[in-house]
């Protein structure tokens, strides 16, 4: 059973009626978080690459686009808050990855950072996108260097969340070991002191808003993670690496303007191999928001924003 709503046919849903949308506009109230009186907010389906995506869509589609792809083990509701802010101004297209979020397993257990970037791709084309900026963190980050290199006509623009060629094997470990042991709850708030435990730059009200996003409920009443897990997903290990390979030699084909955005306090994304990566890009820029340390965008987003919206601002039109 799926705790959150969304879009369960071809028709959109207008998120603004439910009472998600309501407790999103509180947690901005909350963080001091300004958003425009009326705010287009869908859920929506779509086809691409013979595989059904989930996506969220803030905005009109009249002004320009901006792309964002989740972290591994999340979904597109973990940019609500920067959706929010920006839907006023840009049109925002927030994708649930395969086997993430709503969004539909992948057959072939590819989970690769090739194979995402091609989903990406192939949703701009079924959408008519054109020079979005992409945005991505951590996983989605990967996602979107690989779909730069791939198809270098595609983005505009790209900010890239603490994410790089280098990553802490210690920081990656951390990951994986609170995404192991915390994949099964019979009680939603035993979930939400783990999280609380791995994340605490995040309110209990913050957190206990946006549980339902992560999790399912089986008929036996265990809440289970949101993510393919399954041994399909094991399987595809070998797809993965070929597909996620990105070095610093790869950094001087990205032309385009690059915003690499890193949490001070990141185990995962150190200061030297941050600097290293926007030194080895041709047009990028380095900034450190405070107060944070890997999910820059949910730990510290008033922050995030700042830097978001002054580089955003900075692009020609």
């Amino acid at each position: 059973m799926h705790l959150n709503e969304f879009a369960a046919t071809a028709e959109p849903l207008d998120m603004t009626a439910t009472a998600e949308f309501e407790s999103l506009c509180a947690s901005a109230a909350d963080l001091g978080i300004a958003h425009g009186d009326d705010i287009a907010y869908v859920s929506r389906n779509i086809v691409a690459r013979h595989q059904r995506f989930h996506f969220l869509e803030w905005g009109h589609p009249d002004v320009p686009t901006v792309l964002l792809l989740h972290g591994g083990n999340q979904s597109a509701h973990s940019w609500d808050l920067v959706s929010l802010a920006l839907a006023d101004r840009y049109h925002v297209l927030a994708l649930d990855q395969r086997g993430h979020g709503d969004s539909e397993w992948a057959r072939d257990a590819d989970y690769s950072s090739g194979a995402m970037a091609a989903d990406a791709a192939a949703f701009c084309a079924a959408l008519g996108v054109t020079d979005p900026v992409v945005m991505g963190h951590s996983m989605g980050g990967m996602n979107t260097m690989r779909l730069t290199l791939d198809h270098p006509e595609l983005a505009s623009a790209i900010v890239l969340v603490d994410i790089g060629p280098e990553i802490s094997e210690v920081g990656t470990q951390v990951i994986r070991t609170f995404v192991t042991e915390n994949r099964e709850f019979q009680d939603l708030d035993d979930f939400v002191a783990a999280v609380q435990k791995y994340d605490p730059y995040r309110s209990r009200e913050h957190i206990e808003r946006t549980v339902k996003y992560n999790l399912l409920q089986r008929v036996d009443g265990t809440f289970i993670s949101k993510v393919d897990h399954g041994p399909r997903l094991a399987s595809g290990a070998e797809h993965r690496r070929a597909g996620d390979r990105f070095s610093l030699a790869d950094a001087g084909r990205i032309t385009q303007p690059v915003l690499l955005v890193r949490g001070a306090d990141s185990w995962v994304l150190t200061a030297d191999a941050a600097e290293r990566f926007a030194d080895a890009l041709p047009n990028g820029t380095l900034v450190t928001v405070p107060d944070c340390s890997h999910n820059v965008h949910g730990q510290n987003t008033p922050g995030f924003l700042a830097e978001v919206e002054a580089f955003l601002g900075s692009l020609s039109p």
